[in-house]
């Protein structure tokens, strides 16, 4: 399971030990539900032994209140992508409860279960099943609860919106609100009941507006940046120019010379603060630090590529299946291709955010971060206090994208806080954003592979470099093949000149698109259409119904490649979900630009609880993804980060968004990721696209009019 490598390699680099502990807090009235059907996830090292694993009374937490109103409490947080809303709709469903009366507390490490953070579309398929059971668990107490306040057995008893009735007598009934007004019960239930069948769900599958759409349209809604306190003081910090550069001394003398104006200075951390941010910045700008660069790396954007594979360790081949040389013998033709994929940063709207305030003797944390819990342990950690002694309350993300997993925003504002004793509000600029995002690495694809006369693929030798193996898999049926992973994933320190990260399913775009421009170009060869050519080979039933469904929403013509058309065609997997994309475009032979009229995606990925949620995230998948594809590019020279605004950082725009059409496979099976699959086709899709409009090849991302107008001169 490539995400749980994932989580490996996260725990890994982001997460100290996390102690057993108990976290449940009494409060107030009302009828507390605890449940514990397994630890729900373990992250194993390479021996299998258990170094991190979620506390028993992890999976769920639920609040049932006097006024009937029911508080679900998960340790994920909301960046956009719906967690607000599809988990009251699990509730309302196992508790028979109405939608509207379940309201959420997300990532408050004072009041939800330890969770490792929210990444890897895992909110709903990992940690929903557990939020479902734990709801399945507080009907059946009060089932029990309400059988014995009306002498009778609990198979007699019958669940409507939160009140139980008596089948026999109807007249005979009691809410949630009268069981629970007053008391503090925990209670478990020696059997646990099932949760409800497909057939039975009354909310789960319907389309909801997101809970929190109307408070974000409306600027109701707060993130970090406004949070207020009084007597808060805003943070200017001194940065480095480079990820190699080391502060030697910092002359603060100027500075200090403004009225109001605070130095803070404490190890490598040297610090303006005031009341306003303004008077900060220009105070910031005062100081003459001194650096001195260490082991700067000599690789830049002209020689990225040759730089990583000069570097890449030895590799690891983790599928080896028949003989390739076998293969070989059996091809009519064979395709040896080299694939590139450069930096990628995250740039979401909302810069890295947290402001810190000491509350008696303890921390509070407001942070912009995807893992609250991590984040909370590494605070304690960085201030030499007890775990206790800090909390994070996440409020609402403006984008993550896997780039909010870190948290050195919010350690900066705890660190600040307790040595001034003011509340501080540390806020990235936009050039502190690109410069400490976690990119995502700049990759090398080398595939191997051949087909026959009939237009099957003999053998398939796939070499990846730096991306990891997530989206590796070959997909389509090969009777001999073998995949080779160079490099520790997304992360691989000591190569890359600056940190690099999890990025919208890590590492599985840059696949994506080395299997699938590889596979269009067998495709051509055969002088097969391009979606006949996949069907041939797969025999994966849900990726064959993916595609066939994307080519009927298409109205496919089938035809032969390059055909002046300008459609291309994409199969992807992420999160255990199926995609397939079909794109129409034009090119400008003139200026290289790419205009991406339509895009179609069929998607699978089981049961899905919220279809109005998950066809935004596709939509949103789809336009983020003209971006990778086309125009985002990190300029950079070694460990110096030259790229720091959206001026030279081209995220795409109104006018690229192309016509979107979708489809979610209706599918009664566990619900998968929604989050990030329909993005890992965009690149591969946009350039067989290309080809099929110029019958000019793309072999790296983005796919700039430079590099459109170098491979036109080819054709």
């Amino acid at each position: 399971m490539d995400e749980l490598k994932d989580f490996k390699e996260y725990l890994k680099t982001h997460v100290p030990d996390v102690k057993r502990r108990a976290f449940l807090k009494w409060m107030g009235g009302g009828l507390y539900v605890f449940f514990n059907p397994g630890v729900a996830f373990n992250a194993l090292g390479g021996d299998g032994e258990q170094r991190q694993s979620v506390p028993d009374d992890f999976n769920a937490f639920l609040r049932i209140h006097e006024d009937g109103t029911v508080t679900c409490f998960v340790g994920k947080i909301d960046m956009g992508q719906g967690a607000i809303t599809s988990f009251p709709q699990m509730v309302a469903d196992e508790l028979d409860v109405e939608y509207e009366k379940v309201k959420m507390v997300l990532g408050d490490t004072d009041l939800c279960p330890w969770d490792m953070g929210t990444f890897g579309s895992m909110s709903v398929r990992i940690l929903g099943p557990s939020v479902r059971a734990a709801a399945a668990e507080a009907r059946g107490v009060l089932l029990q609860l309400a059988a014995e306040k009306l002498g009778v057995e609990p198979e007699e008893l019958l669940v409507v919106r939160g009140v139980i009735f008596n089948k026999n007598n109807k007249k005979e009934k009691v809410t949630y609100p009268e069981l629970t007004k007053g008391q503090k019960i925990a209670r478990y239930m020696d059997k646990k009941p099932e949760v409800k069948d497909y057939s039975e769900l009354r909310v789960m599958g319907t389309p909801k507006l997101h809970q929190d759409a109307v408070d974000k349209v409306t600027g109701k809604a707060l993130y970090s940046g406004d949070i207020r306190k009084p007597y808060m003081v805003y943070a200017r910090i001194v940065r480095p120019p480079s990820h190699a550069a080391k502060l030697v001394s910092a002359d603060t003398s100027d500075a200090e010379k403004i009225e109001g104006v605070e130095i803070v200075k404490d190890g490598d951390l040297v610090a303006v603060l005031h009341k306003n941010p303004e008077i900060a910045d220009k105070a910031r700008e005062l100081i003459k630090a001194e650096f001195e660069i260490e082991k700067e790396k000599d690789v830049n954007n002209a020689n990225v590529f040759e730089y990583l594979l000069a570097n890449a360790p030895e590799g690891n081949s983790n599928i080896d299946e028949g003989d390739l040389q076998e293969g070989r013998r059996q091809s009519t033709s064979v395709f040896e291709n080299e694939y590139h994929d450069g930096y990628v940063a995250h740039s979401p709207m909302e810069p890295h955010t947290a402001m810190a305030y000491m509350d008696g003797d303890k921390m509070i944390v407001r942070a912009g971060t995807q893992t609250p819990f991590p984040a909370k342990s590494n605070i304690a950690r960085v201030l030499g206090v007890e775990e206790e002694k800090v909390r994070v309350q996440p409020p609402f993300l403006g984008g993550g994208f896997g780039g909010k997993s870190s948290h050195r925003q919010a350690i900066e504002a705890a660190r600040l806080a307790k040595i001034t004793g003011k509340p501080v509000m540390v806020d990235w600029n936009r050039k502190e954003e690109f410069f400490y995002d976690e990119f995502r690495p700049a990759a090398i694809v080398k595939v191997n592979s051949g087909i026959d006369d009939n237009g099957k693929i003999t053998f398939w030798d796939y070499h990846v470099y730096f991306a990891g193996d997530r989206g590796a898999e070959t997909m389509y049926n090969v009777p001999h093949q073998k995949r080779t992973v160079y490099g520790r994933g997304w992360r691989a320190p000591g190569i890359h000149p600056f940190p690099t990260g999890a990025w919208r399913g890590p590492g599985n775009s840059t696949n994506t698109f080395g299997r699938e421009v590889q596979v269009d170009i067998m495709a051509a060869k055969a002088g097969i259409d391009p979606v006949e050519f996949r069907l041939k080979n797969l025999t994966d039933r849900r990726a064959i119904d993916v595609l066939e469904e994307v080519a009927k929403m298409a109205d496919w013509k089938p035809t032969k490649s390059p055909g002046g058309r300008g459609f291309g065609v994409s199969v992807g997997f992420d999160a255990g979900t199926y995609v397939a994309h079909i794109a129409q475009i034009d090119v400008n032979k003139e200026t290289g630009e790419i205009k991406v009229n339509k895009v179609w995606c069929a998607q699978e990925m089981g049961f899905c609880v919220n279809p109005q949620g998950a066809t935004i995230q596709m939509e949103g998948c789809i336009n983020m993804g003209l971006g990778y594809a086309l125009k985002e590019t990190v300029e950079f020279e070694g460990g110096k980060v030259k790229t720091s605004n959206f001026d030279s950082y081209e995220i795409p725009r109104f006018s690229w968004i192309p016509e979107i059409q979708t489809k979610i496979l209706d599918r009664h099976e566990p619900p998968q990721g929604g989050g990030e699959p329909a993005i890992v086709c965009m690149g591969a899709v946009i350039a067989n696209a290309v080809y099929d409009a110029t019958g000019a090849r793309l072999y790296e991302m983005a796919m700039t009019p430079e590099r459109v107008l170098q491979a036109l001169k080819k054709v």
